[in-house]
């Protein structure tokens, strides 16, 4: 078993990016994703078959992962865990996410892959008590974060490939996506100089921060083939929103109709995004926004 630090360049090494507002022109169908007999559920990631997976809560108000596929909903809970939630399904079906176990303390998290043959097998970074596996590529690369004592501060994304763990050196930060080839990972972490969570990506070596214009939190959680990112920022007012943004640096909104929240955790290579929010009576229920249009082509890289 091999482990790698993966270091983030010197701040004057950092890309500067000038980011500007737009909008995301093409229209989405919204629909509610609500496990049956929940009260409360969110959607984490999508593929490019349309399968989702996420987690609810039940009426005694534990929480499981879940997977639709159609219109059909599977419990996914980790052997003995006291909560499971599925946050990332391969093009295969593979799905990954995390569980924790009668008696740990609120803090634990181990990693899990749920192989297509029904098989959980643990996803843990060796030599720390905690894993998240958020996110598993087509070739069954898996992104996400380890943590020690804490939720935040010695928290490093992480990616694993096989038997080989890959860190990356800043703290705080999270792996939450990344392209088919794995060439930009999008993730999250704490800006220590202004306590800002800002959003991330990790291109080639080169670490690009940036945050939705006007937020005072950004968090990027999923990225396409296409190089369109989303993610949840938090208004001046204090209000979260889903984003989109493209390679060309323009930002659009998702709200869910009526919603008094909407955070955007997941989108597949047509661009259909996943996420959940929270209706007047402030439960949270999935979404899946669906694009009207056909594959996500826009911004493709020049073929070869």
């Amino acid at each position: 078993m091999a482990r790698r630090k993966q270091t983030t360049l010197a701040a004057a090494g950092l890309i500067a990016l000038g980011l500007t507002g737009g909008a995301d022109e093409r229209s989405l169908r919204f629909s509610p994703i609500d496990f049956p007999g929940s009260v409360a559920t969110t959607a984490f990631g999508i593929n490019e078959r349309g399968e989702v997976v996420g987690s609810y809560t039940d009426s005694s108000n534990r929480t499981h992962g879940f997977v639709r596929i159609g219109e059909l909903f599977r419990s996914v809970d980790f052997p003995g865990a006291l909560i499971t939630q599925a946050r990332g399904i391969s093009p295969a079906g593979e799905i990954v996410g995390s569980y924790r176990l009668p008696g740990e303390p609120p803090v634990n998290a181990h990693g899990y892959l749920l192989t297509r043959g029904g098989e959980f097998r643990r996803v843990d970074f060796p030599g720390h008590p905690n894993t998240i596996a958020q996110r598993i590529g087509p070739d069954g690369t898996i992104l996400g974060c380890y943590h020690d004592t804490d939720t935040m501060d010695t928290m490093h994304g992480i990616v694993v490939n096989g038997t080989e763990f890959t860190e990356f050196e800043m703290p705080t930060s999270m792996h939450n996506g990344a392209t088919p080839d794995g060439s930009i990972i999008v993730g999250l972490y704490t800006d220590m100089d202004s306590e800002k969570g800002r959003a991330y990506l990790l291109k080639s070596g080169d670490f690009v921060p940036f945050d939705v214009p006007g937020s005072i939190f950004t968090a990027g959680w999923d990225i396409s083939p296409s190089r369109r990112a989303v993610g949840v920022y938090q208004d001046a007012a204090g209000r979260f929103h889903g984003f989109i943004v493209d390679r060309h640096w323009k930002f659009g909104t998702i709200d869910y109709p009526g919603a008094a929240l909407t955070r955007a955790f997941g989108i597949n290579p047509r661009g259909d995004v996943v996420g959940n929010y929270a209706d007047s009576a402030n439960r949270i229920h999935g979404f899946l926004a669906s694009r009207n249009d056909e594959e996500d082509h826009e911004g493709d890289e020049p073929r070869k």
